[in-house]
């Protein structure tokens, strides 16, 4: 594709379209709003493509594609929290399916337990605390009574451990 074959970009498409559609739809409840994101994401993905870091395609796409939905969504709710504000009885009410979301949370949520339990015991308090709780380097430090010189080599080691022992797949 960064050598100038466009028939590479096509089958990017048609590898990941499918995939990439189920992640944006339960943020979007809609159908045709979930394809024009989805076409959205993919111009961005094409334009993004010289910067990649070539470490997790799968979930690079997918953070794209999602994080487009979400703007989308915003942009979406606020546009009709201005309708709601200036034109009460013509707006139309913001619908989210609450519930599919909040299974979709609940799955990944059991997920991510499960993985992180199986991190060696030295690594997961400092994966926690960082990623999970969002704890700084010097909060850990100090709550864990190290240097922050440490908690930077912890979770180096701990991030090295993950890409060794954890496959993007899985974690889907």
């Amino acid at each position: 594709m960064l050598a100038g074959e466009t028939d590479a970009f096509r089958a990017i498409i048609e590898t990941y379209q499918a995939y990439l559609y189920r992640a944006v739809y339960p943020i979007l409840n809609d159908q045709k709003d979930a394809e024009d994101v989805l076409q959205e994401a993919f111009v961005k993905i094409f334009v993004s493509l010289p910067r990649y870091q070539h470490q997790g395609f799968k979930t690079w796409i997918t953070r794209i594609a999602v994080n487009t939905a979400i703007d989308y969504r915003r942009k979406r709710s606020n546009r009709r929290e201005y309708l709601t504000d200036t034109h009460e009885e013509h707006a139309m009410p913001v619908s989210e399916n609450a519930a599919e979301l909040e299974v979709v949370r609940k799955e990944r949520g059991e997920l991510i337990a499960k993985y992180v339990n199986d991190l060696p015991a030295n690594y997961r308090e400092v994966v926690v605390a960082f990623y999970l709780e969002e704890k700084s380097y010097q909060q850990i430090a100090d709550e864990q009574g190290i240097e922050i010189k440490t908690v930077a080599s912890k979770l180096f080691r701990a991030r090295t451990w993950m890409k060794k022992h954890w496959k993007e797949e899985d974690l889907r």
